[in-house]
């Protein structure tokens, strides 16, 4: 009984580790290169800040809804007008939805470098 105890522990202390680290990696990345600031608003109206990649592609700014966790996603979906921190500037976009699979998409999708060893 004492050792499933403390495989509990270990498996919540484990879990409540890797929620922290996932939910500061959007708010404690650097801001530079590849990256911007995209803040979304609540339905009360408060401001979230998520650190994000950023995609550029024929003249249009991308960021992929992967960055988890999604809940900076689901408000702009609520809310699309959203402000955009890039090269330490600040301005207002309105976010808008490309259809995954679309003509769009892929187009973005093969902009993206290949890493190392990854098939192509």
């Amino acid at each position: 009984m004492k050792i499933l105890k403390g495989i509990a522990v270990a498996l919540m202390v484990y879990v409540a580790v890797v929620a922290a680290f996932e939910s500061m990696i959007g708010t404690l990345q650097p801001q530079a290169g590849s990256t911007l600031v995209i803040t979304t608003r609540s339905d009360d109206g408060s401001a979230h800040d998520r650190v994000v990649s950023r995609l550029e592609s024929g003249g249009q700014l991308y960021v992929a809804a992967n960055h988890w966790p999604r809940a900076w996603y689901h408000r702009l979906l609520a809310k699309p007008d959203v402000q955009v921190t890039l090269d330490g500037q600040t301005g207002d976009y309105r976010a808008v939805a490309v259809e995954a699979g679309g003509e769009e998409h892929l187009r973005v999708a093969g902009t993206i470098p290949s890493r190392p060893g990854s098939a192509s």
